[in-house]
């Protein structure tokens, strides 16, 4: 019966490693014939993380490339989140790229798992020599937050932006050889503003997302419902919630931009983000923080120009 059991033990093991091997291959397989896997991993940007992908493209050609990795990384790593149907599924996938990271530093191609976004995130941490406390970091908080369908407080908000924004600027930094004091507390406070702003565009998909966007402590403060956020009826009370958490967004950027001369110039292009993010918090005060506006969710045609300019300046 022992010896039964072990059989049975054994072949549940194979099952659920093919079946999480499978599910990670199944979606790729029809993308590797037709496309190289720098070029996968551009296009998955640029379908999920727009503003980003914007960003990413004016690089030079070495942080360009160690850009395009993290960003189709963490862009991976989000949409397991995002589309999960089971909890155990979810984790499996998460289990996979943590081992993946650490078979990239094994630095042999051998080791690397025959998907797109792998094979560019070895060639990132072979070029850059990644640090990879941060892309362990983006792993390990969606682990963390698989279940988590709120945010207690502004502070966790703000902690799960540093784990999964600042430590991707983090690397970008280090794409473009800047291991700099001032230009990662620019990042940081960079990052925080930009996890803020993703959590306040989410609202409008609440209901779709089974979650809530704002801080528990904010909504409570201004007796608003979670009922009320999952419904997306504008209030004015709720435009209080979102004027608070976009107030914390902005002084964040303020203070990274503030912070801008005692970045190395050849870190700045890797902070461009704070360009959208700036536009974004413009627009969302000229509607008085109504964050259920529709004008919202259209891209801006002036972001391009921005970013490319700001660029050409080399400011952020």
């Amino acid at each position: 019966m022992i010896l039964k059991n072990r059989i049975i033990m054994n072949n549940i093991k194979k099952s659920c490693l093919f079946s999480r091997k499978n599910i990670i291959h199944t979606n790729t397989q029809r993308f590797i014939k037709s496309q190289t896997p720098a070029e996968y991993c551009l296009n998955q940007i640029k379908q999920y993380d727009y503003e980003n992908f914007i960003c990413t493209i004016l690089l030079k050609t070495v942080p360009r490339s160690v850009a395009i990795a993290v960003r189709s990384f963490n862009v991976e790593i989000s949409r397991i989140v995002e589309q999960m149907s089971q909890e155990t599924i979810g984790l499996m996938k998460l289990t996979f790229w943590e081992e993946t990271i650490d078979k990239c530093y094994l630095k042999n191609i051998k080791d690397v798992p025959k998907h797109p976004v792998a094979i560019e995130l070895f060639k990132a941490i072979t070029k850059a020599d990644l640090n990879k406390r941060y892309l362990k970091n983006l792993v390990t908080a969606r682990k963390d937050n698989i279940n988590t369908h709120s945010f207690k407080s502004l502070v966790d908000i703000e902690k799960y932006a540093d784990q999964t924004v600042s430590s991707a600027l983090y690397l970008i930094l280090e794409g473009c050889n800047v291991r700099d004091v001032n230009a990662d507390h620019a990042a940081s406070h960079l990052g925080k503003s930009q996890g803020i702003v993703q959590q306040l565009r989410c609202i409008p998909y609440a209901k779709k997302l089974n979650f809530i966007p704002l801080p528990e402590e904010v909504l409570i403060k201004n007796q608003v419902s979670q009922e009320e956020v999952f419904r997306g009826t504008p209030s004015e009370r709720l435009s209080e919630c979102v004027y608070e958490v976009a107030s914390r967004a902005h002084q964040h950027l303020i203070k990274s931009k503030s912070l801008m001369d005692k970045v190395p110039v050849n870190g700045r292009p890797a902070l461009l983000p704070a360009i959208p993010i700036l536009n974004y918090l413009e627009n969302l005060q000229k509607v008085d923080y109504n964050v259920l506006n529709p004008s919202l969710q259209q891209r801006s045609w002036k972001i391009l120009p921005s970013i490319y300019i700001s660029n050409l300046r080399n400011i952020y």
